[in-house]
């Protein structure tokens, strides 16, 4: 099979491009590899138009368990299933960065698969898949406006690291980690976790990786130029100049009068009122044709109100609920509302309203993460639902869409760094937020009302955080304005939603995606100092709503008490089979006992007696004894050779007759007898867990 491969070098690693006659029948194939870690990616674009409103793109991230070496999957069902919350993840991350760079006008059937072969551990093979995914449509027909490229940031004490190997980022906890992406000199997309990131050292990032990305596109210019296809004609949806004209005298001075209200419902309602209006009138206009187009009709309709939203705020600095640029929507928050949850939280941001639960449980409900690339526990959970009502629509409930898992882990993110450890607050802490009403932001709000939700429930955080979506209107990127708190049409109809999380000490969670080609760092800039006023405003909310954590945890949540054993007695307190564990178990009527490699223990149960009679008795069973330590115990048996004593926690030790006093002793029974209270000295302790008593000793001292 005749191969071409196009090879540069990427932070101290080679990145190679291999193109051949594998996967032949894609419109582009290209099999990427980083390190040790290799993905196909792969385009493919339908032969004719889609009878489609929308660009109809689809971007799949596949992973596969063989490439990390392993057989995972259900018992019975040893394959892939449905994707993991990472690989869906890593696909939207793909997307979100290839996306804006197509002629939203196109119809075609479009479709970019990554498929990862091979991980090597250290290099995320997403970012190896964006790269491919960015090859692959530059050598291809497929009409697109790419290259783009992507790179990992990550800032250390000592400074930033472009792509640093993921064993290194575990043994240098970093300042931040983010992924970014973008086009030349332009960036589009980025995901970030840190903890009290400062601005100026996050714009030191987006420079470091924009240095990058712009070799990476001259790299993949340079193959396009070798072995890249002719693009292909297709037809973009364009609307008949009649028709247009039409339609845009009809609205054009109604237009303002229904999109420019403080209340998301009555701007809708408006809104709609005025497109059924116009509906009416084109039906009468056209009467004469047979097939009138209405998706034409509606992207027309929707395009004016870009096209005037745009225009209001870059020339008037008028927004369409009449606020300043940089102010935020009306601001509450609430706690307690559910007496018998552990914490429970509603955060209000205008009509947005996200409904945050905490609930809290013993370690061993932690959750296992078991991927091609992770097998973990995480003992901090947040997910996000969004119901149909939230928006006053009618629909299916089908369990978390590709949005609902990419918002709660944005939350997830924002929140991670702020939980205590697990020393420090033994509990597996899980929250669920949700959005009872949505106008913008939810994943923010989320941010917000889990935090004051954890707060409530007695959860240490290190500090409150708060979160804040920007967005923007650009003719160009010399004229652009940025807004804070964006909302319906802003969202809907603006250039960027960057989503920033922080403390009033600096940024734990970002997230953008844009709908133009890309920022500028000067634009990106602007936004995050203009973001960090917001934030401080909403962190001032939170507090004044509950300024520290409760003291005290709930009744309803579960006693947990923790204790450290030699890791070597781990299984004398699991006993044979787990016989041991769950009988204590049992006989205390305990929620659970956890046991930790390193030797920690945690007792969790919903009484205090019991979960405290457990721990002695663990303390018991799992006890070292020393030479020259004092023991105290009934006698249990005696032999004619010695007697032996109870030590507690199924242990015993042996008093040799010639050890129960001085002197000669003919009969044991004359010193001691079944069931007396004795106290003895250890003289052996061997580490079979043979344990030797004296009372001789005693008695001489």
């Amino acid at each position: 099979m005749t191969k071409k491969q196009f090879s540069t070098e990427v932070a101290g690693k080679t990145l190679t491009f291999e193109v051949s006659a594998l996967a032949e029948q894609a419109n582009a194939a290209v099999l990427a590899k980083y390190g040790e870690t290799v993905i196909l990616a792969t385009a493919v674009m339908a032969r004719k138009e889609s009878d489609s409103d929308y660009l109809p793109l689809k971007v799949d991230y596949e992973e596969k368990f063989y490439a990390a070496g392993k057989i995972l999957g259900s018992r019975f069902v040893r394959r892939e299933g449905r994707a993991s919350e990472e690989a869906v993840l890593a696909g939207r991350l793909v997307d979100r960065t290839i996306r804006p760079l197509f002629d939203d006008r196109m119809r075609r059937e479009m479709q970019v698969v990554v498929t990862v072969l091979q991980i090597d551990e250290e290099n995320n093979p997403e970012i190896v898949g964006l790269l491919g995914a960015s090859a692959a449509l530059m050598i291809s027909d497929i009409p697109w406006k790419g290259p783009v490229a992507g790179v990992r940031v990550v800032r250390f004490e000592d400074g930033i690291k472009i792509n640093p190997d993921n064993s290194y980022v575990a043994a240098h906890p970093p300042i931040f980690d983010m992924f970014v992406s973008g086009s030349k000199d332009r960036i589009n997309m980025l995901e970030f976790e840190g903890l009290d990131a400062q601005e100026s050292d996050v714009v030191a990032g987006f420079e470091a990786a924009q240095k990058e990305i712009n070799k990476l596109i001259a790299f993949i210019e340079s193959v396009q130029k070798e072995i890249g296809k002719t693009k292909a004609e297709v037809v973009l949806a364009v609307p008949d100049e009649e028709f247009r004209t039409a339609i845009m005298s009809f609205i054009s001075d109604k237009l303002e009068g229904a999109v420019y209200h403080p209340s998301k419902m009555e701007q809708q309602s408006e809104i709609g009122k005025l497109k059924h209006e116009l509906f009416m009138h084109i039906k009468e206009l056209f009467a004469d044709k047979k097939d009138i187009n209405w998706k034409a009709a509606d992207f027309l309709f929707e395009e004016a109100i870009n096209d005037l939203v745009h225009k209001n705020v870059l020339e008037n600095d008028k927004r369409p609920d009449g606020r300043k640029l940089d102010e935020l929507r009306a601001l509450s928050g609430e706690v307690s509302l559910l007496s018998r949850m552990h914490g429970s939280a509603l955060f209000v941001r205008g009509n947005t309203q996200a409904l945050a639960i905490t609930t809290l449980a013993a370690p061993g409900a932690e959750q296992l993460i078991e991927t091609m690339e992770t097998s973990e526990k995480r003992r901090f959970m947040l997910h996000y639902n969004f119901p149909p009502y939230s928006v006053g629509e009618v629909g299916s409930f089908r369990g978390p869409g590709r949005r609902d898992i990419g918002h709660g882990n944005l939350a997830r993110k924002s929140l991670e760094r702020l939980i205590p450890t697990k020393e420090e607050f033994p509990y597996t802490i899980r929250v669920v937020s949700e959005i009872m009403s949505s106008n913008g932001s939810s994943s923010m709000a989320t941010v917000c009302a889990s935090a004051l939700s954890m707060m409530d429930a007695g959860v240490p955080l290190k500090k409150p955080a708060a979160g804040i979506a920007m967005g923007l209107m650009m003719s160009d990127v010399n004229n652009f304005k940025v807004l804070t708190d964006i909302q319906g049409p802003e969202d809907h109809h603006g250039d960027m939603d960057f989503k920033i999380a922080g403390t009033k000490d600096g940024i734990t969670g970002m997230q953008m995606d844009v709908k133009v080609d890309g920022l500028t760092i000067d634009i990106l800039q602007k936004t995050m100092e203009q973001a960090k006023k917001a934030r401080l405003e909403i962190l001032a909310v939170i507090n004044s709503t509950l300024p520290a954590p409760r003291e005290k945890l709930s009744p309803f949540v579960p006693t947990i008490r923790q204790l450290k054993i030699n890791p070597s007695k781990i299984g004398a307190l699991i006993g044979p089979g787990g016989k041991m564990i769950n009988g204590l178990i049992e006989k205390y009527a305990l929620a659970g006992i956890d046991v930790d490699e390193d030797g920690g223990v945690f007792v969790s149960g919903t009484d205090l007696g019991k979960v405290e009679a457990a721990v002695a008795e663990i303390k018991g069973i799992t006890r070292e004894f020393k030479v020259g330590e004092i023991v105290e115990g009934n006698v249990i048996k005696i032999m004619d050779f010695g007697a032996i004593m109870d030590l507690g926690g199924n242990k015993d030790g042996m008093i040799h007759v010639s050890e129960l006093k001085n002197g000669y002793v003919k009969n044991v029974e004359e010193v001691v007898k079944l069931g007396d209270f004795v106290r003895a000295k250890i003289i052996r302790a061997d580490e079979d867990g043979r344990i030797g008593l004296s009372m001789k000793q005693m008695e001489q001292e």
